[in-house]
């Protein structure tokens, strides 16, 4: 008997409908011998709904109390799953994050896992019970109640799967596996039968959406196989493993896009030691996570500091970077949310040369212009207009030879 942990995300227990589906899924795997934990998201934009409430009462939100609130979204779900599990006539029980024994450090609404304990799951599953377990969060060392970040039920999931040493952890999502670039923006993108961690990693921090950036992580860290799948087929999805890439397989894996950053300039910043650690470390002392950096060259004892940061930490970035702006004597701040980020991903890059040159010029001959660069040894990310993403997300994917030949004809989710 095997044991298999399923997480299905938020569009895939959207409404009443498919949470049964989802019961019909997971009581079919019960009936074939497996023991089975399922992780639940929250449903639908349930969590989006959540934050608007907060946002309609108060200004001030204290990271305790929106965990406090945005927790609840998955104990619906879990609640629900449970009773539509009961129906089939599988015996399953619902959990909190907090009840299974997910500790996690003191960090509102970006908590890191510190321990899996989970002696109640292996007690409901010695009793032959389906463990059904709201995902996203978890109790801290304080034993407050906290959440680890929008996308984290992933990250519950490849927790559960390591502490459990489940055989399998499946990832149940709205679309069918990984694929080479967002179906969405290029018609011609196609599904990957495996991609390797390391190459996900990037995916992930690039701006994929398919898998939440700290659970590709954990899972890597701890050689957790990863099964991406659709929540509305039995077709094959995508393996995401250790195993290395052979000849055979393509230099580039996949062409990512992002439009959830934006880009701050400052001006006019003295040239000395000790400026840029004056200003980047207040913002990672407030969970601001800053991705790209470029320095220019000092003229007159000055430079100019640009970089990309989640639009969603705006709000925060902008009165830390205005204050330590002024307190070095810089002599003004930019903000730039029309920005887009395009990536190539593939670990042939590593014994490939010529992979960014032939990325410029293909970007040079559809007129984007590139205003940042970024690279890793299986990575080379540029930021444009936000306008231009599409352009040249296509452009790269074809001349990359990644087109399948024909469009995507699957139904897709909505762009958020």
């Amino acid at each position: 008997m095997a044991l298999i942990v399923q997480k299905y995300g938020g569009t895939s227990v959207a409404d009443p409908d498919r949470i049964r589906a989802v019961a019909d899924n997971v009581a079919f795997t019960r009936k074939r011998g497996n023991d089975v934990i399922v992780v639940v998201s929250a449903m639908g934009k349930a969590t989006d709904n959540l934050i608007a409430l907060a946002n309609s009462v108060s200004n001030t939100q204290p990271g305790r109390e929106m965990d406090m609130l945005l927790t609840t979204g998955e104990r619906v779900t879990a609640a629900l799953m449970t009773m539509a599990l009961a129906d089939r006539g599988i015996d399953a029980v619902s959990f909190t994050g907090s009840q299974v024994g997910i500790i996690t450090d003191t960090a509102h609404r970006k908590a890191k896992i510190i321990e899996v304990k989970g002696d109640r799951v292996r007690d409901a599953m010695a009793a032959g019970k389906v463990c059904v377990i709201a995902g996203f969060q978890g109790v801290s060392t304080d034993r407050e109640i906290t959440t680890m970040g929008r996308g984290a039920s992933d990250l519950t999931a490849s927790a559960l799967a390591q502490a459990m040493n489940a055989d399998a952890c499946e990832i149940y999502t709205d679309v069918t596996g990984v694929f080479t670039a967002d179906p969405r923006i290029v018609p011609q993108a196609r599904k990957l039968a495996k991609v390797h961690f390391d190459e996900m990693l990037e995916m992930a921090g690039a701006g994929s959406k398919v898998l939440a950036l700290r659970s590709v992580e954990f899972a890597r860290n701890h050689d957790v196989p990863l099964h991406v799948r659709s929540a509305f087929t039995w077709e094959p999805g995508t393996w995401v493993t250790n195993e290395e890439a052979s000849m055979e397989d393509p230099i580039i894996s996949g062409v990512v896009t992002d439009m959830s950053e934006a880009k701050v300039t400052v001006f006019g910043v003295p040239d000395r030691p000790g400026i840029s650690a004056a200003l980047f470390e207040p913002l990672a002392e407030a969970n601001v996570n800053v991705d790209m950096i470029v320095q220019n060259t000092s003229t007159q004892g000055t430079t100019d500091i640009s970089f990309t940061m989640p639009m969603a930490d705006m709000a925060d970035a902008e009165q830390i970077v205005s204050r330590v702006a002024s307190e070095i004597g810089a002599t003004g701040v930019s903000h730039d949310n029309d920005i887009a980020k395009v990536s190539l991903v593939g670990a042939g890059m590593k014994s490939s040369p010529g992979i960014a040159a032939k990325m410029f010029r293909v970007l040079a001959d559809e007129g984007v212009n590139i205003e940042m660069i970024s690279t890793s040894t299986i990575r080379v990310s540029v930021v444009c207009a936000a306008d231009d993403m599409e352009r040249a997300a296509r452009a790269l994917h074809t001349a990359f030879g990644l087109d399948s030949g024909a469009d995507y004809s699957a139904p897709l989710p909505e762009r958020k």
